[in-house]
């Protein structure tokens, strides 16, 4: 899951607030001027009715937050129905980190009113400067993303103040005249241009491992304010967006006239498309900047030309911030999902290892590169804008019907039957944009692809591994397992009652992660018919339990954990897996699940079964099926 360690939940609601801010309140930065551009004077019933969208949205991730109080999102939710869909969750959740490190970073520098040549230069330095600081492992970056989102709220409501009389225009110029004439579809289509309004809202469901018990209280507290705002904050904007000067006589949307060709700009009044980036330079201009636009032409009718030009400019100066710091979130919201991959054993265990200031390293490389390489090829906000949605819709859709799906979350009636319905309506979202952007379908599929080629290779260099067994040491198996045992300290203890490799491995992993020292049992099963006096097994004669033990013991050392193996003969397992667990106190015990048939347990006994009856108070029970992705349940003794 992508909150994986306990940590102090500091975090309250008037924390977590601005914080989800700096995710979902930046998307109207270029979505009110993408609206304008493909709808022009209807967009005010676009942004209605994707406020709609939003409210039913945020609801939904109070729903997800109660749900998964250590931490939810795409990843975590999918994960307990699919191990392949929660990666395919994350991959999403990857392609819309991308995408939002580089269109920030463009967006940062048209709101600062860099030259189009220079902004994807400065875009490449940008980067390497991100991950230079979290390289140096920058400890102070959440306080800062925290005051820019505070002032970006300051600068949003005086915008909005002096909004306030351009409200009147903006409703009367409000037309429905251009889509009357539209298909259905392609009305449809123009609500989903707009969707990547939701993009950052995901954030909220990472933030719970953090924030203050009850987490079902905090999370509302954070989620139902920023909502108010940037529903009602984009409403204010897109009304007196429609109210300026420069397109008060708009009567075909810009997108229709120059990306479709009706116009007459050809040397003989013919039509000409144009390409995204070839617009004229005063559509871009509130297409790309709408905020920066609306926020000069506000002041200068408040407070004259000149101070009205400082106004906008220092608002835009703050919005530019406020980029660059959802640029710096993205590259380390990329570095989290690959590192939880990685734990988890989707991609190579590469990623995991940390530099000297606790980063880790290749994941911070690799997310630095990605949005460089992406600008390298297409640089345009329309463009990226694009490529942007099918990612984020994508994770809420596997997010909410992973939680619809799940029978093991307390969910209401009604709520189960709302995630259903908000994930189908995602769902219809995201097969439209496969359909009507293959540049987005091309970019999303290419990493999905990849990721799951570099996930294969990794499961199956894991299989091949674990089916070999380790090689016998040069003194044998013996010597091995009758070496002194190790120091035990005063740390968790943990039981191992399982043969195999791949078994040895997951137990050492885990009592590495729990710094814990590991118990190994091997219960030679006796038939009593079968023992003849003073010829009892032991360990010296029997080289199936040499081997069992002393593979673990080689795994555990090669760890530094320590480890204790014990032997037994009996014809009572389960009541000496039971016991030995007791005597030494461990609080887990991990059993391997049977291969054999209903019938065969019936007769013979199921240990598993026996000992989950008889597990003794406080001790964990994980029961884990062969092979080094078996499949792990988790129970503990009442």
């Amino acid at each position: 899951m992508l909150v994986a360690e306990s940590r102090p939940r500091s975090l309250k609601w008037y924390h977590a607030g601005p914080l989800l801010f700096g995710d979902w309140g930046t998307s109207r930065l270029y979505v009110l001027g993408l609206a304008f551009y493909y709808t022009a004077h209807a967009s005010i019933y676009y942004l209605a009715a994707m406020s709609l969208i939003m409210i039913g949205v945020a609801w939904a991730y109070t729903v997800v937050c109660r749900s998964f109080p250590d931490g939810g999102g795409a990843y975590t939710s999918a994960r307990q129905l699919s191990p392949l869909l929660s990666v395919i969750g994350a991959t999403l959740l990857l392609c819309d980190y991308i995408v939002t490190a580089s269109l920030s970073c463009v967006e940062a520098f048209h709101y600062l009113g860099v030259a189009e040549r220079f902004v994807v230069p400065l875009c490449l330095v940008t980067f390497i400067a991100v991950g230079v600081v979290n390289w140096l492992g920058a400890r102070s970056a959440g306080r800062v993303a925290l005051v820019i989102a505070i002032a970006a709220i300051i600068a949003s409501a005086l915008i909005a103040i002096l909004c306030i009389p351009y409200l009147g225009k903006g409703v009367a110029s409000t037309t429905t005249h251009f889509i009357e004439n539209q298909s259905p579809f392609e009305k449809w289509e123009s609500l989903v241009r707009i969707v990547l309004a939701l993009s950052g809202v995901e954030a909220v469901a990472n933030m719970t491992g953090m924030m203050q018990q009850p987490v079902k209280k905090t999370s509302k507290r954070t989620i139902w304010p920023v909502l108010a705002e940037v529903v009602l904050l984009n409403m204010i904007f897109g009304i007196a967006l429609n109210a300026l000067p420069q397109v008060l006589d708009v009567k075909v949307p810009h997108y229709v006239q120059y990306e479709l060709g009706q116009n007459t700009d050809g040397p003989n009044g013919e039509p000409i498309k144009y390409r995204p980036e070839d617009v004229p330079a005063e559509v871009k201009d509130y297409r790309d900047t709408a905020m920066k636009v609306l926020a000069i032409h506000v002041g200068q009718e408040a407070f004259g030309k000149a101070v009205g030009l400082y106004f906008g400019l220092a608002t835009a100066g703050v919005f530019a911030l406020l980029l660059l710091s959802a640029v710096n979130t993205a590259t380390m919201a990329m570095v989290a999902v690959m590192y939880s991959l990685a734990q988890d054993r989707e991609l190579p265990r590469s990623l995991t290892r940390l530099n000297y200031s606790g980063v880790p390293w290749i994941g911070l490389v690799i997310a630095v590169a990605a949005p460089a390489i992406l600008l390298l090829f297409e640089a345009d906000v329309k463009a990226l804008g694009e490529l942007y949605a099918i990612g984020v819709v994508g994770a809420i859709t596997i997010n909410f019907l992973a939680c619809a799906a799940n029978r093991k979350l307390e969910l209401g009636k009604y709520e189960r039957m709302g995630l259903w319905g908000l994930g189908g309506l995602m769902a219809v979202v995201e097969l439209t944009i496969i359909i009507a952007k293959p540049n987005a379908t091309l970019f999303a599929g290419s990493i999905i692809v990849s990721v799951l080629a570099m996930r294969w290779f990794v499961r199956a260099r894991a299989a091949a591994k674990a089916s070999e067994p380790l090689p016998a040491p040069a003194q044998g198996w013996l010597a091995e397992i009758s070496a002194p045992s190790a120091r035990v300290g005063p740390g968790p203890r943990i039981m191992l009652a399982a043969r195999g490799r791949d078994q040895a491995e997951f137990a050492v992993d885990l009592a590495r992660q729990r710094k814990a020292t590991l118990f190994v049992i091997y219960v030679r099963t006796l038939r009593l018919i079968d023992v003849v006096p003073g010829q009892v097994p032991k360990v010296d004669e029997d080289p199936q339990a040499q081997e069992a033990l002393g593979t673990a013991l080689v795994v555990a050392r090669n760890a530094g954990v320590p480890c204790v193996p014990i032997y037994v003969t009996s014809a009572e397992i389960t009541a000496e897996i039971l016991d030995y667990t007791a005597t030494y106190g461990c609080d887990t015990l991990i059993l391997g699940k049977s291969r054999r048939g209903m019938f065969s347990r019936r007769l013979a006994g199921d240990i598993v079964a026996e000992v989950a009856s008889q597990l003794p108070p406080g001790v964990q029970l994980i029961t884990r099926a062969p092979g080094p992705f078996g499949e792990v349940s988790v129970e503990k003794a009442s």
